[in-house]
């Protein structure tokens, strides 16, 4: 018998979509999921003791944003703590209209299309073909039923970044509740200015910035109502209701120090990997293309076109090499459809199925571009040699939209027949 092929070690380019727990971050945590497993709202000293160490960490995340701890609200998530913003602000205020973007996250996008069918207007702002935004368009959307705007700080299919901190001041000269969706920023770039902003509500997520899954933050700015999204006990000051994930939270504190302390190494060392990235397969590969405004970017963060070539056959035989990278957000894997947030750029169907998006940490190394660089361009030649739609073949990407969906159905079934032979 042959024994099994072994796996070739995983290079992780994929931490948009989520990051390995710090070492430091796993060795706060142990403690509270061993003995310290009291709960913090107990009377007695061995739930207190507890209680301090939860301080401790929202004193922590509090300055990952230059904030008081009063104005931080552990949450289980990026998701929880988008919808509770928005869901607040329609509470808080009684009007009925919503202003965001085409380009939001899935917590955004589908939550307001729920709102939407269920009597709540929504305008959902366009992007430029470089992904980047219009204020004049956010001032113009604003009307005098608008309860909210909520538009994301970096986009997290191709790191654009967006001027939320203008757009906080309009919102706040026009008496409109702004919200921030922040969870790709911590630890990429600076937010310890925040508090100095007009931001009213923003959100995080622990899991972006190497911390465990299943814990987030919504920042409310001091003053701004809010009404709980989550409805129990008397937890984070009656703003959310559920007994604290202690050890996640602890968790997340130490990350939100380790974040503050990696600014420098991911605006130099990280951003300068990504780079030496995309420049080296623009100059070996011909009708690739970089998705977004370029010097407009979290540095870590690279959304590729390659065109001829469908992202579902480039990520499997990634997946082969043991190169982790997607097609977009996770959240939307297995859907058919091209992404919302590349078709809102202008993106044909068959140019935005062939993107994938690579995304670098402060764990990746040289040595992992290097594998990456070797493996990736002749990979990229063999899927086209093979592919009806290469550069000399009669039928490009000036098709309509269903004509294409038919033919790149097509070509899956027959590059995957291909890569499984």
């Amino acid at each position: 018998m042959h024994a099994p092929a072994s796996r070739p070690p995983i290079i992780y380019l994929d931490n948009n979509a989520t990051t390995r727990i710090a070492p430091e971050v796993f060795e706060a945590m142990v403690p509270f999921l061993t003995e310290n497993y009291g709960n913090p709202s107990s009377a007695y000293s061995f739930g207190k003791r507890v209680e301090g160490h939860l301080k401790e960490a929202r004193e922590k995340v509090a300055s990952l944003l230059g904030c008081t701890p009063k104005e931080i609200i552990f949450t289980s998530c990026g998701t929880e703590s988008d919808n509770a913003a928005i869901w607040s602000a329609l509470q808080t205020t009684g009007k009925k209209h919503i202003v965001t973007t085409q380009v939001e996250h899935s917590a955004i996008m589908n939550q307001t299309d729920w709102l939407e069918k269920n009597g709540y207007g929504v305008t959902r702002l366009p992007v430029a073909a470089d992904g980047t935004l219009s204020l004049a368009d956010v001032e113009k959307a604003i009307r005098d039923d608008t309860a909210i705007v909520s538009i994301m700080w970096a986009n997290n299919e191709t790191g654009v970044l967006f001027p939320v901190e203008e757009i906080a001041s309009l919102c706040k000269k026009r008496g409109v509740l702004f919200h921030t969706d922040a969870v790709q920023t911590p630890g990429k770039i600076d937010l310890r200015h925040v508090v100095q902003s007009d931001i009213d509500l923003l959100s995080m997520s622990g899991h972006k910035l190497h911390a465990p899954k299943g814990v987030g933050v919504l920042y409310a700015k001091k003053r701004t109502k809010l009404v709980p999204f989550v409805i129990g006990g008397g937890q984070e000051r009656g703003k959310r209701g559920g007994t604290e994930n202690v050890a996640s939270i602890v968790g997340l504190g130490r990350a939100a120090e380790l974040a503050i302390g990696r600014l420098s190494d991911e605006q130099t060392r990280v951003r300068a990997l990504r780079d030496r990235f995309e420049n080296a397969l623009l100059e070996r590969l011909p009708n690739l293309y970089i998705n977004g405004k370029r010097d407009q970017r979290l540095p870590n963060t690279a959304n590729i076109a390659f065109d001829f070539v469908e992202a579902e056959a480039i990520l499997m035989m990634l997946d082969r090499s043991g190169i982790c990278a997607s097609s977009g957000s996770a959240c939307t894997t297995g859907s058919l459809d091209p992404s919302h947030v590349l078709s809102a750029m202008g993106l044909t169907p068959a140019r935005a199925r062939s993107c994938v998006r690579f995304s670098f940490s402060h764990y990746n190394t040289d040595a992992d571009i290097d594998h990456a660089l070797q493996v990736i361009p002749p990979m990229i030649e063999q899927l086209r040699a093979m592919s009806p739609l290469n550069a000399d073949h009669p039928d490009n990407f000036n098709y309509d939209i269903e004509a294409a969906r038919e033919k790149e159905e097509k070509l899956m079934a027959q590059t995957m027949a291909a890569i499984n032979e």
